[in-house]
């Protein structure tokens, strides 16, 4: 009789959860299925916005948002599906110019909720100003999907000597962070799941582009943007430094975390690094400027708690690492995170 030892088996063949998270699991699915299938051949990062080919004033995006539940401290899908598209753009220096809008909406949904949604989205629009020019509605049956599924497209305008990418990093550039983390994560999973945190913490959606607007003034200078949403802060640090070559240190005790949001993250074994957040930017500017760049955020409502909280080393010959300095004095690597912690943030 012959006895083997089987290998450990790996779910492979099926979409997982964790391939929506915005981390390792993400990437791999992109890489594996996602793109070669629709034959892209563009090289370098791959940015949640797109310059135009053959307009390269002009900036793209499209996101999905099916977020539960639909209502939440501090927002609401609508706003939300608003100002993480306008972001999507002001990461890669652009303010927004246009907006298109697709609903797919469950069979029984109350029209009252609807209404509450898109009067939302409209309010959100108009506050940031930019107008929806068109879209598209589809019913679904019961089941089929989660009350309301949201699809937005915007077009964007680069702004005036920006020029920003998650590839633009450079050794010396000082990290900003323009306020606290996690606030977004931990306010939709406790209403979600009545954990009884609604009081203490709400989402911090809001649209970013003003802030973006106000460091035109130092144009060159600023060199990679990038606003942490799925994945949270420490997937965007990973993606700037794989995506720029370089090593990113940060100082644990200058990252701004709420305390409810930490009491949260620590009854529930989560790390605020990898929460979600969608109302704050992460900003890699010439050392050179770095405090001008910090007095310009400071002066507007989005960037009134912005500091800076690291740099980007010297070359150890480990690029693309991200490493945080412990208020203990000791060092780790940040990870890139790999599945999905908080399902249905956005």
């Amino acid at each position: 009789m012959t006895t083997s030892c089987p290998l450990p088996y790996a779910e492979n063949e099926r979409v997982l959860l964790g391939h929506g998270a915005g981390g390792r699991l993400t990437a791999e699915l992109l890489e594996s299925v996602v793109l070669p299938a629709i034959g892209s051949s563009e090289e370098g990062p791959m940015e949640d916005a797109a310059l135009l080919p053959g307009h390269q004033d002009l900036v793209m995006s499209t996101d999905g948002f099916v977020v539960s539940p639909l209502f939440f401290p501090g927002g609401d899908i609508g706003s939300l599906a608003v100002h993480g598209t306008v972001n999507d753009l002001a990461m890669r220096g652009a303010e927004p110019v246009a907006l298109s809008v697709a609903l797919l909406l469950e069979e029984g949904l109350a029209l009252t909720d609807l209404e509450a949604v898109l009067g939302s989205l409209g309010k959100a629009a108009q506050e940031v100003g930019v107008p929806v020019i068109t879209g598209d509605t589809k019913v679904v049956g019961r089941g089929a999907a989660d009350q309301v599924f949201i699809t937005t497209t915007g077009i964007g305008r680069r702004l005036p000597g920006l020029s920003v990418s998650s590839a633009g990093a450079r050794p010396g550039d000082a990290i900003l962070l323009s306020g606290p983390i996690g606030l977004h994560g931990t306010a939709v999973l406790s209403t979600r799941e009545g954990l009884g945190f609604e009081a203490d913490i709400a989402s911090d959606t809001r649209p970013l582009h003003r802030l973006v607007a106000g460091l035109t003034g130092l144009g060159g200078e600023i060199h990679a943007l990038r606003d942490p949403t799925r994945g949270g802060f420490a997937a965007a640090l990973n993606e700037i430094a794989r995506d720029s070559g370089v090593t990113v240190e940060i100082d644990e005790g200058a990252i701004p975390v709420p305390e409810p949001v930490a009491a949260a993250c620590d009854i529930l074994g989560l790390d605020p690094l990898h929460v979600a957040n969608e109302g704050c930017m992460v900003a890699f500017v010439s050392p050179a400027v770095a405090d001008e760049a910090l007095a310009a955020m400071h002066s507007l409502p989005e960037g009134g708690g912005a500091v800076r909280i690291g740099q980007v080393a010297p070359s150890d010959g480990h690029p693309g690492r991200v490493v945080m300095r412990t208020v203990v004095g000791a060092r780790r690597v940040v990870d890139m995170p790999v599945g999905e912690q908080l399902p249905r943030i956005c």
